[in-house]
């Protein structure tokens, strides 16, 4: 519970460090008489994605619903560990991709939605997949899509200042610095990408854990986990703006990178992730290593 604990405390002061971004841009444009303007587009697109998560992230990886005669595996074991938590059975959906990933979404367990590309189905065992569908539900339990639709429109938000920051050059009239006002534009945006996605990487690492609990194998999604790192870096899903937008939902990166790339990943390092998994099932014993 420790780690827990200072993980929803480090989101709590990263989302203040978004508003504090915030009230800093919006005080160089006129003074902040416009910062209103933009919370409430911000609250406005929040609402959407947040009340529309799932039909969004669905559309942009073409996914279709599955019945349980097409995925028998997928609906046994979503079936098994919804009941296990307790909490009602999610849409299942399949998308036509090679690219091996997963994920859920949707605003609460009620409405919530379990995708798998055809990739993953094909790559993981039985053991592996049931892995993946435990981290992927507890995303759900865990209200992570809350967190997540803030954390973008926060960022949106502070993108959109730094933007018109840029093209008006401050306020002027009351001696603003332009030098002070472009360094603020160019960083705005950059810190708003870093903590949205230390954000996505705190949620990642807690889905691991707790769904390692709701299965009772840390090991599985350890070894998932190590497929899916070599199984995306072959295959990985094209860098268009519909899929950015909705990859910090998925368990693994989707697309290939190196260097400086990984700086901005939305994910944990696998090799992070892998570890604390085996660390886990140490401290369980009796678990065999992968």
């Amino acid at each position: 519970m420790g780690r827990r604990h200072y993980n929803g405390l480090k989101t709590a002061a990263l989302f203040g460090v978004l508003w504090v971004v915030v009230l800093l841009l919006g005080g160089l444009i006129g003074n902040g008489r416009w910062i209103w303007l933009f919370a409430v587009v911000g609250l406005v697109g929040t609402a959407y994605g947040y009340w529309n998560s799932d039909r969004i992230a669905i559309r942009a990886m073409r996914a279709r619903p599955v019945s349980e005669l097409e995925q028998p595996a997928m609906y046994r074991i979503v079936r098994e560990l919804s009941i296990a938590a307790r909490q009602p059975m999610p849409r299942l959906y399949v998308s036509p991709t090679q690219a091996p990933n997963a994920f859920a979404t949707g605003r609460n367990p009620k409405n919530a939605a379990v995708c798998c590309t055809e990739g993953i189905l094909q790559l993981l065992d039985e053991r592996e997949l049931r892995g993946v569908l435990g981290h992927e539900l507890m995303h759900v339990y865990n209200r992570d899509i809350l967190t997540s639709s803030v954390a973008a429109a926060l960022a949106g938000i502070i993108t959109s200042v730094a933007q018109l920051l840029m093209f008006f050059g401050g306020d002027r009239d009351r001696g603003g610095n332009p030098i002070a006002v472009l360094a603020m534009a160019l960083l705005a945006p950059f810190a708003a990408m870093l903590i949205q996605f230390g954000i996505s990487r705190t949620r990642e690492y807690d889905a691991d854990e707790d769904g390692a609990r709701l299965t009772g194998d840390p090991l599985a999604l350890a070894s998932a986990l190590a497929k899916l790192e070599r199984g995306t870096q072959r295959a990985p899903l094209p860098a268009n703006r519909d899929l950015v937008d909705v990859s910090h939902l998925m368990i693994a990166n989707p697309f290939r990178g190196g260097g400086m790339a990984k700086m901005f990943a939305t994910h944990p390092p696998m090799a992070d992730r892998i570890r604390r998994l085996q660390a886990m099932a140490d401290g369980q014993g009796g678990i065999t290593r992968f």
